[in-house]
């Protein structure tokens, strides 16, 4: 018994041990999300002021939809921008924004400096819907297939290389699937 007690710490050493290796071999960015295969939550925002369109479940279905989740406060937002921007007027995709927790005269100033990709904006004020979509902050990016389930998640700004490897190639597959 008493050979249990001293070998205790070391037995917690070595599994704390193990626990941290795991670890290191997975991508911090790499954030699973529960809502993958399904629809996405129930939810209605009303429109970024000089939208006609807010955003709501009804508009997420009919094409394969990026749905962009940003904010002009966001640093890494305007990084990612002219990313999307490209997605939308370059490869066709529609591309819809929730407008997280940012000030509407904000928001337009920024579209309009930075170009505006999206095809409808849903103002998101308190973040209540974001949760519900399992944003960690922004940016994330989801992608939706025709029947608005979520297939895809990026947690951080779109890369060209996630474009290029991941989303374009989604994109082409839920296209053709339907």
């Amino acid at each position: 018994m008493r050979r249990l007690i001293y070998l205790l710490p070391l037995l917690l050493f070595v599994g704390v041990g193990v626990a941290f290796l795991r670890g290191f071999d997975r991508d911090p960015r790499d954030i699973p999300s529960a809502l993958i295969d399904k629809p996405a939550p129930e939810f209605s925002l009303l429109p970024l002021p000089g939208y006609k369109e807010g955003l709501s479940n009804a508009t997420l279905k009919g094409d394969v939809t990026l749905v962009n989740v940003f904010a002009s406060w966001c640093i890494p937002c305007k990084a990612e921008h002219p990313i999307i921007t490209r997605l939308a007027r370059e490869q066709g995709v529609t591309v819809r924004g929730i407008n997280h927790k940012d000030k509407a005269e904000d928001a337009i100033a920024w579209l309009n400096r930075n170009g505006d990709p999206y095809a409808s904006i849903g103002v998101d004020l308190d973040g209540r819907v974001s949760i519900d979509w399992g944003v960690y902050g922004v940016p994330e990016t989801f992608l939706l297939d025709r029947q608005g389930r979520i297939r895809f998640k990026h947690v951080g700004p779109l890369t060209p290389q996630v474009v290029e490897e991941q989303i374009l190639p989604m994109v082409k597959h839920l296209r053709s699937a339907s």
